[in-house]
């Protein structure tokens, strides 16, 4: 059976990729460019601004959230461009949701890493005001 996008079967024609992928695929990209700009940028600009004006109390472990986020970005491209490349809709709706999934947890990680560090130097310190306090009414 020879069908309108076929043309004739020794040819190398493809299927055409279907308008859902298309939708699908920008989609994402406003997703991921919504994530970013809008919750990833201003997040780490405010971290930042923490550890900046507690004097390093609150840590900002820059080369690690550096090297999740580049990581986070080579796989979030590497996701969009299967997506863009498929030609079933289905699996490019599937990509989508997994460029979205990963770039909400690049996303996460800077807080969960601040605040992870933040409690082991907060119990760094406790000692040291225990003592102070020891010193002080002693």
């Amino acid at each position: 059976m020879t069908t309108a996008w076929a043309g004739r079967r020794d040819s190398t024609a493809r299927r055409p990729r279907p308008r859902g992928v298309w939708i699908a695929s920008g989609i994402g990209i406003v997703l991921v460019l919504a994530v970013a700009l809008g919750a990833y940028l201003p997040l780490v600009g405010f971290l930042g601004g923490v550890t900046a004006t507690t004097a390093g109390l609150v840590p900002f472990p820059f080369i690690r959230i550096t090297l999740v986020t580049l990581l986070g970005v080579v796989v979030v491209l590497a996701l969009l461009l299967w997506a863009l490349t498929r030609r079933h809709t289905v699996t490019s709706v599937f990509a989508i949701v997994l460029v979205v999934l990963v770039s909400l947890a690049v996303t996460a990680y800077p807080v969960v890493t601040i605040a992870i560090a933040s409690a082991d130097r907060a119990g760094d310190v406790w000692p040291i005001i225990t003592d102070l306090w020891q010193r002080f009414t002693s």
